[in-house]
């Protein structure tokens, strides 16, 4: 299977929504689960690229999610072992970051199951499948960040942020309610 993944760090590039994105997920999901045997561990698909009809920057994110109770170090040592780059937490507490690729193809996010990382990234995803006009609301934010800032990630994320925790905020209310 062709992938249609890869960005050059520092740059911002949106492609079209890709429907092998999920084919792609499975297959690098699979992966992890063999590297991370016998380490019990839940993966999801998350970010742009598991929006279907959203577009991305071509970069798959894999949220993983071990028990609160668990000691991380193994699975750092584990996700490192099957060829990512260990980032730290990237000044994002309770959560530790990863890429794999050149240019960077995949990211995986690893925090414990429950935590506020884990629900206001699954409620973000969730929220946009099932609400097509917030979507492509989305995609016109990003699409403008984007042409205004195509060098600057920072900018751009920070451009996001706003509707970001706005759509967050719903997510949680729709969540509890």
């Amino acid at each position: 299977m062709a992938s249609s993944l890869g960005l050059q760090a520092g740059t911002v590039r949106l492609v079209p929504y890709d429907p092998a994105w999920p084919d792609l997920f499975s297959a690098e999901a699979s992966r992890l689960n063999g590297a991370l045997s016998p380490l019990p561990i839940v993966l999801e698909h998350i970010g742009s690229t598991a929006v279907p009809g959203l577009l991305a920057k071509p970069v798959l994110d894999v949220l993983a999610g071990f028990a609160d109770d668990t000691h991380v170090k193994p699975y750092i040592e584990r996700i490192v072992t099957s060829g990512y780059v260990h980032r730290g937490n990237q000044g994002i507490p309770g959560r530790e970051f990863f890429r794999r690729g050149n240019p960077r193809a995949y990211h995986v996010h690893l925090t414990a199951i429950g935590s506020a990382f884990w629900h206001e990234h699954l409620g973000f995803r969730d929220y946009l499948r099932t609400h097509s006009a917030v979507r492509d609301d989305y995609a016109r934010l990003k699409q403008a960040l984007a042409a205004r800032f195509p060098d600057d990630r920072d900018a751009y994320i920070k451009g996001k942020t706003r509707f970001v925790r706005g759509i967050v905020k719903l997510a949680t209310r729709s969540r509890e309610a």
